[in-house]
């Protein structure tokens, strides 16, 4: 498989995924998000904090936002498919949603949120100005204030996800890379079992601007 490189051809792999396996057939897919929740408690933000998961897809994550009473969520994805499942399951609470059809590397926030939330995005950026492009966006779409929450196959994790190459990566890793912009807050490790039995390893860190 080539490996997408534009916009179009990302959009177009992401949805025929999403058209293949069904939003509960994908290898990341969580009935209940634990560590993002996890994660979240322990920020103690308030409930008008500005929230965006960052390819979030079909993900539930919107969902138990949303249940725990946040106000102010917005979802980026790639995939019109993938965001089309989340909307008709949320039903009308999709109307409380902030939904934007876009891809990383062709946006440009218009705000600063309070967290941003990537799960199993960023590994996916093997070149070097593909994490630099990442970067500047994240560097302009986050409130100094602010926290980030990361995701990525752990070094003992898969070497490919939906036939494309990842990175895998440390905690120490993750925070060398973001550093010097971002200091790391916390990290955790967890063991994902996926639809069809599999264990697939993340590392996650918690990130804030630096001061």
């Amino acid at each position: 498989m080539n490996r997408p490189t534009t916009p179009g051809d990302r959009a177009a792999h992401w949805n025929t995924v999403y058209d293949t396996k069904g939003e509960d057939g994908v290898s990341w897919f969580q009935a209940t998000p634990t560590i993002t929740l996890e994660l979240l408690d322990a920020l103690d933000i308030g409930r008008d904090a500005s929230i965006i998961d960052l390819g979030g897809g079909a993900s539930v994550v919107v969902d138990h936002l949303l249940d725990r009473g946040f106000t102010d969520v917005s979802v980026l994805d790639v995939s019109k498919v993938a965001m089309e499942d989340a909307r008709s399951r949320l039903g009308a609470a999709a109307e409380r949603v902030h939904w934007l059809h876009r891809d990383i590397f062709d946006w440009t926030p218009e705000r600063r949120f309070d967290l941003w939330h990537d799960r199993a995005v960023f590994h996916f950026l093997i070149e070097a100005e593909e994490r630099e492009s990442y970067l500047r966006v994240l560097r302009s779409g986050i409130a100094g204030d602010g926290h980030v929450i990361i995701a990525t196959f752990d070094a003992h994790g898969p070497t490919h996800c939906s036939g494309l190459p990842v990175v895998r990566y440390s905690a120490s890793e993750l925070a060398e890379l973001f550093a010097p912009h971002f200091s790391l807050v916390t990290t955790r490790s967890e063991e994902h079992l996926t639809p069809a039995g599999l264990i697939q390893p993340f590392t996650w860190v918690t990130l804030r601007p630096a001061s």
